[in-house]
């Protein structure tokens, strides 16, 4: 499982195929992988993959099911060879070890298992809400112990908690850091953000960058300039 040298993933969530594939085309050169989420996977299915063409594919459609039904949409999902996919940690330790077992058979060409903990829109209030006590960063290393354990390669985090997952876990986990805005950017509904720059010196492996790359009036040149600063 050979990992894309350039650390910056542009977020690719549109529904429309044609802006899809002109996004891809301008940011092409400057990122290591694709995002394709939700709402493009919900637009278009599968199809989806076919935007990134070339491009190395971060599936974040979050998996959260029974362990059973999740490795049956892992095992579905390995004809497009994702170069990663996202699950929810919150869905347990069997899950997580059910879709590991399920990537197995793909080898060397496997995705890499992304567990998220805490999504970064989600604030302390907000947890404490749906009955989540003592934080963020608490929940966030309870749940990225459970993930790897059970078998996943690496978490999404936030850049706040990145020292403490390296402290925690070391090197091996690939952290992949979403809430990415550049200096004045509007955070727009991330409670939790930083900077490009202050997201790798903090250790992210690759960060996740969507609207500030994608409704700038030139995406071409944003994702160049933001994959310089992280050099």
């Amino acid at each position: 499982m050979g990992l894309p040298a350039k650390r910056l993933i542009v977020a690719i969530d549109t529904p429309d195929p044609v802006r899809a594939r002109e996004l891809v085309a301008a940011v092409g050169p400057s990122c290591g992988l694709v995002k394709l989420g939700l709402e493009v996977f919900s637009a278009l299915g599968p199809a989806a993959f076919g935007v990134a063409g070339a491009h190395p594919v971060f599936l974040d459609v979050k998996l959260h099911d029974i362990p059973n039904t999740v490795a049956g949409a892992v095992r579905a999902l390995l004809v497009h060879r994702p170069a990663m996919l996202t699950l929810h940690a919150a869905g347990g330790a069997a899950m997580i070890a059910a879709a590991r077992e399920a990537v197995e058979p793909a080898g060397a060409t496997r995705p890499l298992l992304l567990a998220v903990t805490v999504l970064t829109s989600l604030s302390a209030a907000t947890l404490s809400q749906i009955g989540v006590a003592g934080g963020p960063r608490q929940q966030v290393l309870r749940l990225a112990r459970l993930a790897l354990e059970a078998g996943a390669d690496g978490l999404v985090c936030s850049t706040g908690e990145i020292a403490m997952l390296r402290d925690a876990f070391g090197a091996a986990p690939v952290l992949v850091v979403p809430g990415i805005r550049p200096e004045g950017a509007d955070h727009g509904d991330q409670a939790r953000v930083a900077t490009p720059e202050a997201a790798v010196a903090a250790g992210a492996s690759y960060i996740v960058v969507g609207r500030p790359i994608t409704r700038a009036d030139d995406p071409a040149a944003a994702a160049a300039a933001i994959a310089a600063s992280i050099l």
